[in-house]
């Protein structure tokens, strides 16, 4: 059966050949089984006489069809804008769903192609979910907060809604003048007024809604004087769960051992203070401590490989992983909390290769740009807790690598050089190792490695 609706109640429940048009009258019959195409309607409108200059609306699937005056295809004109969803973008293998934190775009709003629009937050990084086609925003289909997964719809966009909201925009500005032209005309009748002494209390009392956010404030400011004592309740975000969850998985399944030593900083400070100006100058890096400490652990990791390796296989693993080459692991101090971009090959980059290596991966971990593919995988870790002016510390195994390097604050410290007291510059080092692969032998003999590279970087060239 065919069903028969006025125009202006068309839905998209009715998506289906026109098998007769009623001419002369503002409405379509809807019926069959065939989806509704433009070649479709014209094979319908050819068969039909000419109709009156009705209006004629005809839905389609997925999409918003205008109406205009009857003028093509025998006298039809049909104009349709389809309407784009907004998906869950691909994140991760790893990576399935996400919290949806804010909508940067609303209802109404117009967005222009690859615009962001959303932010989902993830266990490791923030997306941003942007616009596939340009045009005007129709309907959130998701709220904030809201657990998504990938492929899941988040909003409906309207497309080719641009040109119709600048006029729109030019509408309302000249009613803005009409606004400011009737408080002009208002103070004239009200001069007479002015000198009644009855009506002065009055715009005080218009004023009073003013003072009333005045009045919440000490209000608010009152509730925490009397004890002083409160408590909040935040839910934690993604990242910091997983990084909780990880943390306590390393603790659960390594055999964390740390050893620790203390190096003379003295020469690889007098080296950086040497060239440090000339290498900004040609390169544009400012040279640091952790690349010579990430180019002394590539060279320590020569002669005890078990530091680079790792453990694979079930049950807590029984397999071991030995490689050739070094990922590097950076832990960075995120608003958000700790994560570890990836330093790849650094075997085979030299000290400015490095530098400029971390701080770009630095410069995203702040701007909040970092990837997935920045994050994924590392074989070893270096941990600067010294920049917070830590003197000393543990820290802990990023499964499933081996071990973790943690470096300190440098302080001048009394020391005994050549049988006489000197004060030189000291940093505690800290390497936390599982037990499981390495033995106490290997772990103490790659620090000794580490400290002396740092305490004469003139060995490096011989590495």
């Amino acid at each position: 059966m065919a069903s028969r609706l006025p125009v202006h109640r068309f839905s998209e429940q009715h998506l289906r050949v026109l098998p007769r048009f009623a001419h002369g009258s503002r409405t379509v019959s809807i019926g069959g089984r065939r989806s509704l195409t433009s070649v479709a309607l014209r094979k319908c409108m050819k068969t039909t006489s000419k109709p009156s200059s009705s209006l004629l609306q005809v839905p389609a699937l997925g999409s918003n069809v205008a109406r205009t005056n009857l003028s093509r295809f025998g006298g039809y004109q049909v104009r349709t804008y389809a309407d784009s969803v907004v998906k869950v973008p691909q994140m991760a293998e790893s990576i399935t769903e996400g919290t949806l934190k804010q909508f940067s775009k609303q209802v109404g709003d117009y967005v222009e192609r690859d615009e962001e629009i959303a932010t989902i937050e993830t266990d490791k990084i923030d997306v941003s979910v942007n616009a596939p086609e340009s045009g005007t925003i129709k309907e959130l289909l998701v709220n904030e907060e809201d657990t998504v997964t990938v492929g899941q719809d988040l909003a409906r966009i309207e497309l080719g809604g641009a040109p119709e909201g600048k006029p729109e925009e030019a509408t309302e500005k000249p009613k803005e003048p009409a606004a400011t032209e009737q408080p002009k005309t208002t103070p004239q009748p009200e001069q007479p007024k002015a000198p009644e002494p009855t009506k002065a209390p009055a715009p005080s009392a218009k004023a009073s809604p003013a003072e009333a956010p005045k009045k919440s404030q000490p209000a608010d400011d009152a509730k925490p004087s009397p004890t002083g004592r409160e408590e909040r309740r935040v839910k934690m975000n993604r990242m910091r769960l997983r990084i909780a969850e990880r943390l306590k998985q390393s603790q659960n399944t390594a055999a964390s051992l740390t050893t620790f030593n203390e190096v003379d900083m003295s020469s690889l400070m007098e080296f950086r203070k040497l060239y440090k100006e000339d290498v900004l100058k040609k390169t544009g890096v400012k040279l640091g401590f952790m690349s010579a400490f990430s180019r002394a652990c590539v060279l320590a990791m020569k002669d005890v490989p078990a530091v680079n390796a790792s453990i694979e296989g079930p049950n807590g693993g029984d397999t071991i992983v030995y490689r050739d080459y070094v990922d590097i692991s950076v832990a960075v101090a995120t608003e958000k909390g700790l994560v570890t971009p990836v330093v790849r090959n650094a075997e085979s980059m030299d000290l400015v290769g490095i530098e400029k290596s971390i701080a770009d991966l630095g410069k995203k971990a702040r701007d909040n740009k970092l990837t997935i593919e920045d994050m994924a995988g590392g074989s070893f870790t270096i941990s600067n807790g010294g920049v917070f002016g830590s003197l000393m510390g543990t820290p802990i195994i990023n499964i499933p690598q081996t071990a973790v390097l943690g470096l300190h604050a440098t302080k001048d410290r009394p020391v005994a050089v050549n049988g006489k007291i000197e004060i030189r510059p000291m940093m505690y080092l800290a390497l936390t190792y599982d037990h499981r692969l390495l033995d106490g032998r290997e772990a103490v003999t790659f620090l000794v490695k580490v400290k002396q590279y740092i305490e004469d970087p003139r060995l490096m060239l011989l590495g």
